[in-house]
């Protein structure tokens, strides 16, 4: 589970998460508000931009009808055909030159999920630095060969994948010249529960591949992100919008620019939370030993006077000896006389 760079970025357990801002469809067909979603991006502290590259017509067909029409009352998109969901969702190819531009200006790395081969002879000519496999195509073993085969790193969500399925696309991708890899944990409903997101699975998955991964979340909020940072994801993507009420195609499960400013603060602090196996008074913690409890001298005592426990006592700081020695102490004497506030030590026991 090396490390490896996307752009200047590690990625890596021995860094903090790599916080992806994924465009998809919030953009509504405007360039402009697209360019803001990039900003906005920017300014919350998001490290990487993601957009989807495909067109309507190299997704599915024009059929407004049968399997190709969404019925699902539960569906956010229900009532409308699959055709017409992509046409209302895709980024015109010609925009991505400028989002990636803008993105550039700002820092952020930027990159696409491509949905078929032109889309990747596309993006290859933009010098992505990276690519991402969407859930529904992570068993389109053509499509992954086709990435692989650029030598760029892979992302791939793992959404609705079997280990067998997984296994299959990750031997292809590693066959066909994948070297740098992340799987996303991913539940593919819109919007995701944290009962359904199962991030325990992420150790796991670690094990199974021996690659990096991480989270693609589609639940609100930011806990079960940080959650799975605590389970060692590495990469975290939300989906994200300048407002909910803009009624983006997936804004409903989109964060707001506070909250991924607050996605990006809280991760680091989950990873930096995890550290390593400690025990003991860290450097940090040295000074706070002295406010310890120890054994003081509550009372004056005459020097052959016996300990008792009105006149020892644990209390703060903790520069004599330890409570644990009280057993010891008591009914000892004194060797010389000690004033009330005097730290015990066995200097003083007789």
């Amino acid at each position: 589970m090396k490390s490896f760079k996307i752009g200047s970025r590690t990625i890596g357990p021995d860094a903090p998460p790599f916080i992806i801002a994924e465009m998809s469809g919030n953009h509504n067909q405007s360039l402009d508000q697209a360019l803001r979603i990039v900003e906005a991006a920017a300014k919350a502290g998001a490290h990487a931009l993601k957009l989807q590259t495909y067109t309507a017509d190299t997704m599915t067909l024009d059929i407004a009808e049968g399997e190709f029409f969404i019925k699902d009352p539960n569906s956010l998109w229900a009532g409308t055909s699959l055709y017409a969901l992509y046409e209302q969702a895709h980024t015109p190819w010609e925009w991505h030159a400028p989002i990636f531009a803008r993105a550039k200006e700002l820092g952020l790395l930027a990159f696409s999920t491509p949905f078929d081969e032109t889309a990747v002879e596309f993006l290859e000519s933009l010098d992505v630095p990276a690519y991402k496999i969407a859930s529904f195509e992570n068993t389109d073993i053509p499509l992954i060969r086709k990435v692989a085969a650029t030598g760029k790193p892979m992302i791939i969500s793992t959404g609705m994948a079997s280990i067998a399925e997984l296994d299959h696309s990750v031997r292809a991708a590693r066959a066909a010249g994948c070297k740098d890899l992340v799987l996303l944990k991913c539940t593919s409903t819109y919007p995701a529960t944290p009962a359904n997101s199962h991030v325990r699975t992420i150790p796991h998955m670690a094990g199974l591949f021996g690659c990096q991964v991480g989270l693609s979340d589609h639940t609100m909020g930011v806990g079960v992100s940080v959650a799975a940072v605590a389970m060692g994801a590495t990469v975290i993507e939300k989906h994200f919008t300048l407002d909910r009420a803009d009624g983006g195609v997936d804004a409903s499960f989109s964060l707001e620019p506070a909250e991924m400013g607050s996605l990006v603060i809280e991760t680091e602090r989950a990873w930096q939370g995890m550290g390593h196996v400690q025990y003991g008074a860290t450097e940090a913690e040295q000074k706070s030993l002295q406010y310890r409890r120890s054994l003081y001298v509550v009372r004056d005592i005459a020097e052959g006077e016996a300990f008792t426990p009105d006149n020892i006592r644990a209390i703060r700081p903790g520069l004599g000896l330890a409570p644990k020695h009280i057993y010891a102490v008591l009914g000892r004497k004194a060797r010389h006389a000690l004033k009330c506030g005097t730290a015990l030590s066995w200097d003083g026991v007789g």
